[in-house]
């Protein structure tokens, strides 16, 4: 395999299928061009079981090391996968870290990836905010800023 995907016209695959599919041969997806939608990916099942194999290996390994006493060498080299952690406080990356193990085993279990996309995407927009002094005060800012924990809704919210 020579790169990770290959831009494709949508139209390709529907005018030429058999040879479309065998350039995963030499490629492990295919993005799937279109106009008016969003792209679609095209690969082979085996690539798409290797991938979760080793996405459910990642967050079972983070899991582990969040558990035990090795907590500090993963907040050292947490920077190196997510640089925008460095704007995080303390207290924030011990939370970034329980919530991305929580998430990312409730997204294995469903085989959806989407909520651990979503988490790191949260948490990129916190650390922005972190990053810049002028937002932060002026989010934290009382009383238009933060107003701290929302109550709990009476009845469930229902």
């Amino acid at each position: 395999m020579t790169s990770a995907y290959e831009d494709v016209p949508f139209s390709e695959l529907l005018h030429h299928p058999a040879a479309t599919a065998r350039r995963l041969d030499a490629v492990r997806a295919l993005r799937l061009r279109r106009r008016d939608a969003e792209d679609l990916a095209l690969m082979s099942v085996t690539q798409m079981e290797q991938d979760a194999t080793v996405v459910d290996f990642s967050a079972r390994l983070l899991a582990g090391l969040v558990r035990s006493e090795n907590i500090a060498a993963l907040r050292q080299v947490l920077p190196e996968a997510l640089p925008w952690s460095t704007f995080l406080p303390a207290d924030d990356i011990d939370a970034l870290l329980s919530e991305l193990v929580a998430t990312a085993r409730g997204a294995l279990a469903l085989d959806n990836l989407a909520p651990i996309a979503l988490l790191l995407a949260q948490w990129r927009h916190t650390a922005e905010v972190h990053a810049d002094p002028a937002l932060h005060a002026l989010l934290t800012r009382e009383p238009e800023g933060d107003l701290g924990p929302v109550p709990v809704p009476e009845n469930g919210g229902a």
